[in-house]
């Protein structure tokens, strides 16, 4: 079944949840701008700092919704509603977005469509120009999550897996610490293991032959710092871990893309089911796409991934959810609160 959207108006989307600032104007399911404006100087702190994060959001958030209305050649008065990320994310960074939002709902008397973040992830890849039609298999692997669903319309999700302790993307970026890295560290590991010998280690891949559709990264972080100890480089040898560092990259890396690859394409044929969909930051992962697209090839399955823009976080994916919530009559009231720590699914024994 088929999830375009059509005739949906336009729809403001809102996206403040960690360190992006973003606006999206997504008209009749098209989109027509997105804004993101990153805070890169967190760098310096090895990682984002909330109040400095809730107090740049307070000074972008502005000027990043006239320039999206701006590319879009609108004006506020053209907007039907408007969707803003609620949960879960950063209490500071949430609230600026939430409290903006309700501004110009009120103001402008149009719905207030509040967005789970993650919800928006799973359907980021409609944005592109081949989308999935549901019931579609999604993996969401971003920097705090890591889970597995079936997807089989808005609002009706069927968990399959998570990650038990680390996600992914806290995974590439603890490794990516070790090996003296800048943060964020994924795009940093993946650039560095596409030099690096994929077979140099071989480390392990937790859970990947279990019946379950669980993830843990916290045992092959581990095992990485152990290797790494057992074999620090001495002077004698000169050179560093400079001379291994894009072999330990790599091996890392293929240890996580064939967890991640393994148990998705295993839950999507236990479910009879042939669309495939990858999302969140680490998605933009280069050797994960790749393997992805040949496996299900392979498998006469078709696979979506949204481009690396609508990956990480965007209001383009807000604005999507919103106008798909838009469509089916769902909005919000002035009494939502903004949720830092909101599950988008619960563990089956919890349900």
């Amino acid at each position: 079944m088929s999830l375009a959207i059509s005739h949906t108006g336009c729809i403001l989307g809102i996206e403040t949840s960690c360190d992006e600032t973003s606006a999206a104007i997504l008209r009749d399911g098209e989109l027509a701008s997105v804004v993101v404006s990153s805070q890169f100087f967190h760098d310096k702190f090895g990682g984002v700092v909330p109040e400095l994060a809730s107090r740049a959001h307070v000074r972008s958030i502005v000027p990043i919704m006239r320039e999206a209305l701006d590319r879009a050649s609108i004006g506020l008065d053209a907007v039907d509603g408007v969707a803003v990320t609620y949960a879960p994310g950063l209490m500071g960074s949430l609230l600026v977005g939430l409290n903006f939002a309700k501004g110009l709902s009120l103001g402008l008397g149009i719905p207030l469509i509040g967005i789970h973040h993650i919800e928006a992830h799973i359907f980021s890849a409609l944005l592109e120009e081949e989308k999935p039609e549901v019931p579609f298999v999604v993996l969401v692997v971003s920097g705090g999550h890591t889970l597995l669903a079936l997807v089989n319309d808005v609002g009706n999700y069927e968990f399959l897996g998570e990650t038990l302790d680390d996600a992914a993307g806290e995974a590439f970026d603890k490794v990516g610490k070790m090996l003296g890295l800048d943060y964020p560290a994924g795009p940093e590991i993946d650039k560095l293991a596409r030099t690096g010998n994929p077979e140099f280690i071989k480390f392990p891949r937790a859970l990947m032959n279990e019946e379950n559709y669980d993830f843990s990264f916290s045992g092959i972080k581990t095992s990485v710092l152990y290797w790494m100890k057992k074999n620090s480089p001495s002077s004698e040898r000169g050179g560093g871990w400079g001379m291994v560092r894009a072999d330990i990259a790599a091996s890392f890396q293929r240890a996580v893309v064939d967890v991640l690859v393994t148990k998705t394409l295993r839950a999507a044929e236990a479910r009879g089911v042939n669309e495939v969909v990858c999302v969140g930051g680490v998605s933009a992962n280069s050797e994960l796409r790749a393997r992805f697209k040949t496996e299900c090839t392979r498998r006469g399955m078709r696979f979506y991934v949204p481009r690396p823009l609508f990956s990480t976080d965007n209001a383009a994916m807000i604005a999507m959810l919103g106008a798909l919530k838009h469509a089916r009559g769902q909005s919000s009231d002035f009494s939502l609160l903004a949720m830092p720590r909101l599950p988008l699914v619960h563990r089956k024994e919890n349900a």
